[in-house]
């Protein structure tokens, strides 16, 4: 039975919800953001688990060359079109985070809109992690943007909704477990009189803890964020972003 990110049925019954066209124009001063963090201007990037190419052709636009991977076949296609749409050339890749390996390959690597903590055996997540050390050059710098654990606690909602245009519902319910380091979700989509329901889980990390295993792959350099506008992870934090250099 196939794991929940590998059902391309939920990423395209969800993907107006999750990819909205606000979350679209987003992107392009989202990738400002990184390159000043990662202090890098041009090279090859790598946009692990790159979804539907936001920030893929974004970096494109920065004259990057860039390679995009992601499992999902109808992320892609949305990735490829885009990129089309756009004029940039951009190398599309559908592979798995867990095997995907260019060894000293890349400057940047960017894991953007918590794309990492998928998996059930946590001992997947170094695997990740080392692949994408293994896969920049030396010098090169890795920007993950996730929701942590501090930021999670300090504002947790059971339960949230939100509407489309269209009269589409999604109901999110949301439940911590395993002292606080699990998220179980359950999403129900309600369109007209159907309701199609959707479970899955997923890792979280407080800020320290991503840090660590950063080290522990290899990591030199390790500066934590509270948002890719560089703003401190601390009270004003957004979102949890972890810059990772390689010595």
């Amino acid at each position: 039975m196939p794991e929940w990110f590998e059902d391309d049925s939920f990423w395209n019954a969800l993907y107006p919800f999750m990819f909205s066209e606000r979350k679209f124009d987003s992107a392009v001063d989202e990738v400002r953001g990184i390159l000043d963090l990662a202090r890098l201007d041009k090279g090859d990037a790598l946009d692990l688990a790159c979804g539907p190419g936001r920030h893929a052709v974004a970096l494109a636009q920065e004259g990057f060359h860039v390679t995009g991977v992601d499992l999902s076949p109808f992320l892609l296609q949305k990735a490829m079109g885009l990129a089309q749409e756009e004029g940039v050339d951009v190398e599309w890749a559908l592979d798995d985070m867990r095997s995907f390996v260019r060894p000293e390959a890349f400057d940047l690597v960017v894991n953007i809109f918590t794309s990492f903590g998928y998996f059930d055996d946590r001992t997947d997540d170094m695997t990740v992690l080392l692949n994408i050390h293994r896969s920049l050059r030396q010098g090169g710098v890795l920007v993950m943007e996730l929701m942590g654990r501090e930021i999670l606690a300090r504002g947790f909602l059971p339960t949230t909704s939100e509407e489309l245009a269209d009269g589409r519902l999604l109901i999110q319910r949301h439940e911590i477990c395993d002292d606080w380091t699990r998220v179980k979700n359950q999403w129900i989509l309600i369109e007209g009189d159907k309701a199609t329901t959707f479970r899955f889980q997923h890792s979280v990390f407080s800020g320290q803890e991503l840090k660590d295993k950063l080290l522990d792959v290899g990591f030199g350099e390790v500066e934590l964020f509270g948002g890719l506008d560089g703003r401190e992870y601390g009270r004003e934090a957004r979102r949890l972003v972890a810059v990772a250099r390689k010595r």
